[in-house]
């Protein structure tokens, strides 16, 4: 059997990801940032073939665990960075740990003699920390996909700027190590909905589906969602998690980054889609999806199937 470590394994994706690769048969190792917090990661060992599955206390910053955590790992999954919109200090809790934590990870296995492949579960943040707002000088209506100018604002949300970053580390990583003996491949989700397999009350993504389906505003950010009826792209979380799966089990793809998404809806048509009625306008298809489409082999299921599963 393979060997995967998956670093956020048992996380809203993770968990997902996770369950795709012990379905699979794979021996899955999990990073768990406090072991001791059994109710963060129980709900996997309700999976099938969790007799596979290896719970281990992780932290991104430390050197020496992350050696001994990708130690015999065929198969990396880095999904280990912190999703949040509330915070107090972004440096601390938002741009070190994404940021540092990914110099650390790539400082760590870059002579690692087992690893055959590396995948990042990166964001829509890489390729425009604006998100769910245009680009740049793009109207809203305007097409968005990988080959595309990657645009920073440091106006954007630090979580943003970060993933952002962070991308970039990898990037030239990538540029200056050209005799790796992996893959490293990236994917970039846009806002990932779907309902969720535990019971944690901790996920942003799912905390953002309540609040839209019950027209919630706890910041300023999210009442700006509402005040601009804010066209957003959806992806669906079981579709991240089977690209991660096939971005880590199909060989050359190193280098390439893959925004996942479905189609865009308005919040009010997301609201609705919530609340299990029917939207008032036609989908949009902002973010492209054909290379992940073609490479992954992925057809991405419709927002509105994603909406009603979470409401129901």
């Amino acid at each position: 059997m393979e060997n995967v470590g998956i670093i956020g394994g048992s996380g809203f994706i993770g968990s997902f990801i996770t369950k795709i690769f012990l379905d699979n048969n794979f021996e899955v190792k999990v990073s768990t940032t406090n072991i001791s917090k059994e109710e963060k990661y129980q709900h996997l060992m309700n999976l099938e073939n969790s007799d596979h599955l290896h719970i281990c206390e992780l932290d991104v910053t430390n050197k020496v665990a992350l050696e001994d955590f990708v130690k015999n790992c065929d198969i990396i999954i880095h999904g280990g960075t912190p999703f949040q919109l509330d915070f107090k200090d972004a440096k601390t809790e938002l741009l070190d740990p994404t940021i540092k934590g990914t110099e650390n990870f790539l400082s760590v296995i870059k002579n690692n003699s087992t690893i055959k492949k590396v995948v990042f579960i990166a964001s829509v943040a890489a390729f425009n920390t604006n998100f769910p707002l245009s680009a740049g000088n793009k109207k809203a209506s305007d097409t968005f996909n990988e080959k595309d100018t990657p645009f920073l604002s440091k106006e954007s949300h630090p979580y943003a700027q970060a993933k952002f970053l962070a991308n970039q580390v990898v990037n030239e990583f990538i540029k200056t190590h050209p005799q790796l003996n992996f893959e490293i491949t990236s994917i970039s989700p846009v806002a990932v909905f779907g309902k969720s397999m535990s019971q944690r009350e901790d996920s942003t993504s799912t905390g953002l589906q309540y609040l839209i389906k019950n027209n919630l505003a706890p910041n300023p950010f999210i009442q700006m969602l509402y005040d601009t009826n804010t066209e957003m792209a959806i992806v669906n979380v079981k579709d991240v998690a089977i690209a991660t799966y096939k971005a880590a089990t199909i060989s050359g793809l190193h280098g390439k980054n893959y925004l996942l998404s479905s189609e865009t809806y308005t919040v009010s048509d997301i609201n609705l889609m919530l609340n299990n009625k029917e939207p008032k306008n036609p989908p949009k298809i902002i973010y492209q999806n054909q290379l992940a489409e073609r490479d992954l082999g992925l057809p991405f299921r419709s927002v509105k199937s994603t909406l009603n599963n979470y409401s129901n």
